[in-house]
């Protein structure tokens, strides 16, 4: 059974205006250091984080909830498996709000195109 849907869309110049200025305090507060390591050396990084931070603004859509609750935007990252797809990496109260609501998996999409990147995230029930 699905439990929620959400989706988002964000401009890539962002992130890359992020990264031209160097501004790490914020990358920190958006982004777990596995995310960082992943997207920073790739030669389109802007694209990588911008589709990072989508997909935590679709899940909290997702979740029905929004950034509130205490929930961190570093709670919420984005892993990729072996083969490239993506997947949420919970933790703390983004996790336990995701346990409460009764979801056993949220699927993931990413995408990125025309200078924007979107996610879609689908909170599922068993």
């Amino acid at each position: 059974m699905i439990l929620g849907i959400g989706i988002d869309t964000v401009e890539i110049s962002r992130f890359q205006r992020f990264l031209d200025e160097d501004n790490q305090a914020l990358l920190n507060r958006l982004f777990a250091p596995a995310e960082q390591e992943y997207c920073r050396p790739r030669k389109q990084a802007a694209s990588c984080l911008a589709a990072r931070f989508a997909a935590k603004e679709a899940f909290v859509k997702a979740l029905g909830t929004g950034l509130r609750d205490g929930i961190c935007w570093t709670e919420i990252a984005v892993g990729n498996d072996q083969l490239g797809k993506p997947f949420l990496k919970l933790s703390g109260r983004a996790l336990q709000l995701f346990s409460e609501q009764g979801a056993a998996s949220a699927h993931l999409s990413l995408s990125h195109d025309g200078g924007h990147a979107v996610a879609q995230v689908i909170l599922e029930a068993p």
